[in-house]
């Protein structure tokens, strides 16, 4: 009976083995690709992105032009499949309302209950600013687009950023170029945030370096419909050219015009803007600056694509201002993702991202490995009347090369 016993309970103990190995073998192929053969199937699962933008506010319209463009731009990089590396691409939007407390609630919306495996955005520079912590604290991999204020790469700057839009040293870089030069005496107008800060503290750099002198900084409330007081101020100080920064619907070109600055002897400069504020810039015709992007400026199948696509969808349009720069972040994201097989771990997009270049309406762009920066061209224009066109149109003096317009390193 011992010997039978024994046998039994060496039966059970086998048993239990079994059930255990099948219980752990269950556990296991539940968390991990399935063996096939030696080989671990690829994840099926959808690539989810999350894209912040102003929908409505005061950048409404860089939010729509922005959106517009990145879904172009994922159609174009997937050829029409809405995929990569054999798995879906879902995107999931929301209104930050161009204000930073809504942007925050909105990207954690996004990380916590709809699980995005990237984050894009924002159209405000202080939207981007106040989430880019986010990033960093999910691990999530965020492409910033069209905000361009330097701290996004410089002081604010994490490793989870990318920044696909041209910041504020890149335009700064491009303006100066236009008027800048020993014995030129300038005055900077520019709304009183980041972006607008940002903006002319790196104008001033630059015009410096080429020897021009900075005589006045005036920053206006961003809200602001009356910038009498400060454009007064711009006159006083006798400069001989006044470049401004701005961004939103609310610009000073009315009211500098019916101040008939530069019947006073002073030369407007500035980025050209979006075709809705071109239209109130008949007062500028003739003046020298540098602009992001103008639909006939670059020359390149890709924009071509653009520019035909967009048209066909969107009602005979044109591509506007921040069309490419959705367009641009979109193929850098799909590119990495062809490159890094579909995986979305962020600290292997990471390595595969620093260096990448990639193919957009605007020629070849970089992120540059040591802050993330998009390295990529800007156009010194002249504002020129044309044919046929309801606002002045920027023609081409020269287009300004990545290496041109590469920024200062500011992430320490």
């Amino acid at each position: 009976m011992k010997g039978y016993r024994g046998k039994w309970a060496l039966v059970g103990l086998l048993m239990l083995m079994m059930i255990f190995a099948s219980a752990c073998s269950s556990d296991k192929s539940s968390s991990e690709p399935k063996d096939n053969g030696g080989k671990k199937t690829e994840n099926k699962e959808p690539i989810k992105i999350g894209v912040l933008a102003s929908k409505t506010g005061a950048l409404e319209s860089y939010g729509k032009q922005t959106l517009r463009g990145f879904e172009l731009g994922l159609d174009y990089a997937t050829d029409g499949k809405m995929e990569a590396a054999g798995r879906k691409i879902e995107f999931i939007v929301e209104d930050t309302e161009t204000k930073p407390e809504v942007a925050v609630q909105k990207a954690t919306k996004l990380l916590e209950e709809d699980k995005v495996d990237f984050l894009v955005g924002s159209s405000s520079s202080a939207d981007t600013l106040a989430v880019l912590p986010l990033a960093e604290e999910y691990k999530k991999i965020m492409v910033v687009e069209p905000a361009a204020a330097d701290s996004i790469t410089g002081s604010e700057f994490n490793k989870y950023i990318f920044h696909s839009a041209r910041n504020s040293s890149q335009d700064a870089v491009a303006g100066a170029a236009a008027i800048a030069k020993k014995g030129v005496k300038i005055a900077t107008l520019a709304p009183d945030y980041s972006f607008g800060r940002d903006g002319v503290a790196a104008f001033k750099e630059a015009a410096v370096k080429l020897g021009a002198e900075i005589v006045k900084e005036e920053y206006a409330d961003p809200a602001a419909t009356d910038f009498t007081s400060n454009i007064q101020k711009i006159v006083d100080a006798k400069p001989d050219y006044l470049f401004v920064v701005w961004a939103g619907a609310n610009s000073p070109w009315k009211q500098i015009a019916d101040m008939k600055v530069q019947e006073k002897g002073i030369k407007i400069s500035t980025g050209a803007p979006d075709i809705a504020a071109l239209s109130t810039m008949e007062p500028l015709i003739g003046m020298e600056g540098f602009t992001v992007y103008y639909h006939d400026l670059p020359k390149n199948k890709i924009n071509d694509w653009l520019v035909e696509e967009h048209k066909k969808r969107f009602n005979g349009d044109v591509p506007d201002l921040f069309t490419p720069g959705g367009m641009s972040a979109a193929i850098s994201i799909v590119e990495a993702l062809k490159k890094s097989n579909g995986e979305t771990d962020a600290d292997k997009l990471i390595k595969t991202m620093e260096g990448m270049s990639f193919e957009t309406p605007k020629g070849k762009m970089t992120y540059r490995p040591e802050d993330h920066q998009a390295l990529q061209a800007l156009y010194a224009i002249k504002l020129e009347k044309k044919d046929g066109v309801a606002y002045p149109v920027p023609v081409l003096i020269r287009e300004l090369t990545p290496d041109e317009t590469a920024p200062p390193i500011r992430n320490n």
